[in-house]
């Protein structure tokens, strides 16, 4: 195999990771509701569901750059895939038992699986390959996220999200008889957990036959001194900013649509898993056409115009009734489809040994998935009206325009502004 097979075969392997770990992220949006019935949640204790996932990747982040730069992606990665299947077959356990707290550690450890892999992949599919088109790259490699997105809520709902008895006849059972009925519905989660780490221990197998192509020669300069050291780049540090609301819009927008969509437009919970499906491949559409609009838009301005169609659909969404709201989610997904890889790809150009740290501080970012959609969750518990929710994702979408139009600017406490957007288009 000669070196350009070599670096597609590999590229294609890290791809599949965009997908796996979407497909386990688009599968929590069905989790919520089935765990809120299962447990008599509220709609703030439900996002705990996310506040667990995304509490992992900013405890992991570090870590996983410092495994990353003592052993080489390929260790990472392989280490990913393993707790990313762990915590696949810990929902066995947990729904055995019918605990909360034990699904609650599943999906920690999933993420831990996922933060591992996160760290490893983005930069390494932004590095592979001719540095000026990283963020179309890595913009596609996402793009296997967005089908994973269309994909896993309608799988999920068929799989997850099945009631085996109404709620009336939940409210007339014993206490006792209610428990054994709600048992017997958390206990559909185990298959698809169980089929997902089988494929997960394949795929480790597969990387740890693989010979990847070395990139440290590209990301590499002088040695890095520290975390910290990487802040002196300041289009980074807004990089992480933008990156914690994007993250905090997008999970509130994908967990709590089946909760949302039922209450904005009347539909029913399995419709919403469905329209969930087509906000994924919204998503999915977004990110190939937004990477090539990218050929010939600056990737920095299509992130800001992006975030400014997003407001405005937020206000449909805040203020409308009927299935207009569920058509405007609909759009947030499509228009927020480029933002992560965008922010990313923008916010680690150009750091050169600071790229794994760097990396490590925009994954760790993401635990504005923890923080906001319990904000979200608040708003909707306390107005009793889940779609005053959507003003978080509204003021998400204000801080990603301003990195979009500004932040974006590579600048370092020690240079001069030296860069051109154009570069890495």
């Amino acid at each position: 195999m000669n070196k350009k097979q070599s670096t597609v075969f590999a590229f294609s392997l890290i791809t599949s990771l965009f997908f796996l770990w979407g497909f386990a992220h688009n599968l929590d949006p069905v989790l919520i509701p089935h765990l809120k019935r299962s447990f008599t949640l509220t709609i703030t204790q439900a996002t705990l569901v996310d506040s667990a996932v995304f509490a992992a990747y900013f405890l992991m982040a570090l870590p996983a750059g410092m495994l990353m730069k003592k052993l080489g992606y390929k260790a990472g990665i392989i280490t990913g895939l393993l707790f990313f299947a762990t915590g696949c077959f810990l929902f066995v356990p947990a729904a055995n038992m019918q605990s909360y707290n034990f699904f609650l550690i599943a999906l920690f450890v999933i993420a831990c699986g996922l933060t591992i892999l996160e760290t490893a992949a983005n930069p390494y599919a932004t590095v592979l390959g001719n540095p000026e088109t990283g963020a179309q790259r890595l913009n596609f490699a996402q793009s296997f996220n967005g089908l994973a997105a269309a994909l896993a809520p309608a799988i999920g709902v068929r799989l997850i999200l099945t009631k085996g008895v109404t709620d009336e006849e939940l409210n007339s059972m014993t206490a006792t008889a209610r428990k054994l009925a709600l048992a017997a519905e958390a206990s559909t989660v185990k298959l698809p957990y169980i089929v997902l780490g089988c494929v997960l221990i394949g795929i480790a197998l597969l990387f740890a036959r693989t010979k990847l192509p070395s990139i440290e020669a590209a990301s590499h300069g002088t040695a890095s001194k520290n975390v910290f050291h990487a802040f002196r780049h300041r289009h980074l540090a807004w990089g992480v900013v933008a990156q914690f609301f994007y993250v905090g819009a997008q999970v509130s927008v994908f967990s709590l649509f089946i909760l949302y969509a039922p209450k904005s437009s009347g539909i029913s919970e399995i419709k919403a898993g469905d329209y969930l499906s087509i906000c994924g491949v919204a998503f999915l559409v977004g990110r190939f056409v937004g990477t090539a609009l990218m050929q010939k838009i600056r990737p920095n301005t299509l992130l800001a115009w992006y975030a400014i169609i997003n407001l405005l659909l937020c206000l449909v969404a805040i203020f409308a009734t009927g299935i207009i709201t569920v058509y405007a989610v609909i759009g947030i997904c499509f228009f927020m489809s480029v933002m992560f890889p965008t922010i990313f790809a923008l916010g680690i150009n150009k750091l050169g040994a600071d790229t794994e740290y760097g990396s490590s501080l925009i994954i760790m970012s993401i635990v504005g998935g923890a923080i906001l959609p319990r904000i979200f969750g608040y708003i909707s518990d306390a107005t009793g009206n889940i779609q005053y929710g959507y003003i978080v994702p509204f003021c998400c979408f204000v801080v990603i325009a301003l990195f979009g139009y500004k932040g974006y600017e590579v600048k370092t406490e020690t240079d001069k502004p030296s860069y051109n957007p154009s570069s890495i288009v």
